[in-house]
């Protein structure tokens, strides 16, 4: 086991490109936006790896913070290169000190700034969980999440259905934000538009994070009602720029290549963008969004055997994380059909992938693999993960009634942290 604990280094993955252009007129001397300032917290690529339930833990954000190193370092900047976002965390949970949640806040050594998001419904349990962050040295930089578009959270009141109800979401921001200040921990906002198109709350929601002293506000472009499926307003995070004018206004949604981002910003005006579902098996995307960033037109084209060696290190560093092999083999199943997204590589070895329960026996399969094949283009290109179809929301009866928070709801969403499992 000491050698599956003891990752080697990773490859180097081919760029397309010669690297020694990054010097010439699309180098880091034409920079397409400053660094973005979060709080104290000065981050050279104006980037922020979304918080994704199962997806962004330590295994996931060392990869890609290796890859945004890179890309950084082609612009011929140092230090944090973009915000590495932790998978939510309940407030409830860790205020227990529930152990699969104390795990998931675990950070690497070399994690700067180290980035956790909270999911609260109760302003004292959201007041709780910041002042152990805060006490106990744990995060520089903690997100509120009011973005989930999950059933069972909504239909606590929770995610994209809490920022209707007013008092509510100022009272969470508040007490957070109240709590970071005492060690100058700055608080971020993640959100939706709103419920559906007839219960939009972006607007209010994000002045009200303004003057609760949030750091910055990021708005993904769709509604809960949306969930994934559609496409992305980027005129709403316009607007929410516009509105929203002595903070950072970051967006997020259908950002699948660094082209994209910078098409966001340029007709959004945001200062930085969220990037989600982009990266799935393609941490190589932080690397091409700080060259991006940094005017340089380089983009990585790895081969199927570069993708395959990235795979296995995550499979290394999802070890290391769980200290489990069998269950580091198990969470690097979901990641397979992305990481060969567009590659031919066969029906039959991919199914196998899928099952794979031993790094020895994901060695065998990716040695079958053509190491040579090149990058496909197009087909590996795009959305990636289930888009899904528009539905109704589910919230609490009658949560639509008031923008006030009754007695009534306030009893229900008092139980929403207990109904939300994995920290």
């Amino acid at each position: 086991m000491t050698d599956v604990l003891t990752p080697p280094a990773r490859p180097t993955t081919r760029v397309a490109g010669a690297v020694g252009d990054a010097s010439g007129p699309s180098g880091p001397g034409a920079s397409v936006l400053p660094p973005l300032r979060i709080g104290r917290h000065v981050i050279e690529s104006p980037v922020v790896l979304a918080p994704m339930a199962g997806i962004t833990n330590r295994a996931f954000r060392r990869l890609c913070r290796e890859y945004g190193r890179e890309g950084t370092a082609l612009g011929g900047a140092s230090g944090a290169t973009s915000l590495y976002v932790s998978e939510m965390i309940t407030t409830r949970a860790l205020v227990e000190r529930s152990p699969e949640t104390m795990r998931l806040i675990e950070h690497d050594p070399d994690e700067y700034p180290r980035s956790i998001q909270l999911y609260s419904v109760d302003p004292a349990t959201a007041r709780a969980a910041a002042r152990i962050i805060v006490q106990e040295d744990r995060a520089d930089h903690i997100d509120l999440n009011f973005g989930c578009p999950v059933p069972k959270v909504t239909r606590k009141g929770g995610g994209s259905a809490l920022p209707w109800k007013r008092d509510l979401f100022r009272a969470i921001v508040g007490a957070v934000v109240e709590e970071g200040a005492r060690r100058d921990i700055p608080v971020t906002v993640k959100m939706r538009k709103g419920i559906d198109d007839d219960h939009l709350t972006f607007l209010d929601a994000g002045l009200a994070a303004e003057e609760e002293g949030a750091a910055a506000v990021a708005l993904h472009g769709r509604t809960a009602a949306q969930a994934y499926s559609g496409q992305a307003d980027w005129s709403a995070i316009r607007l929410l720029k516009e509105t929203v004018t002595s903070v950072p206004v970051l967006g997020n949604g259908d950002i699948w290549s660094a082209e994209d981002a910078l098409r966001m910003v340029a007709e959004t005006g945001v200062d930085g963008v969220v990037v989600g579902r982009g990266c799935l098996g393609r941490p190589w995307l932080f690397t091409d969004l700080a060259a991006a960033f940094a005017g340089i037109t380089t983009r990585v084209t790895p081969t199927l055997g570069e993708v395959a060696d990235t795979l296995r290190q995550h499979t290394l560093y999802l070890v290391d994380f769980y200290g489990e092999e069998d269950r580091a083999c198990r969470d690097i199943r979901k990641h397979i059909a992305w990481y060969l997204k567009g590659f031919p590589a066969g029906s039959t070895i991919r199914s196998s992938l899928a099952l794979v329960d031993s790094v020895a026996s994901l060695d065998r399969l990716l040695a079958g693999l053509d190491r040579d094949q090149p990058w496909p283009g197009e087909p590996a290109e795009g959305q990636r993960g289930r888009a899904g179809s528009p539905r109704r929301v589910a919230l609490p009866e009658g949560w639509l009634d008031s923008r006030d928070l009754s007695e009534e709801h306030q009893r229900t969403i008092s139980e929403a942290e207990l109904s939300v499992s994995g920290g």
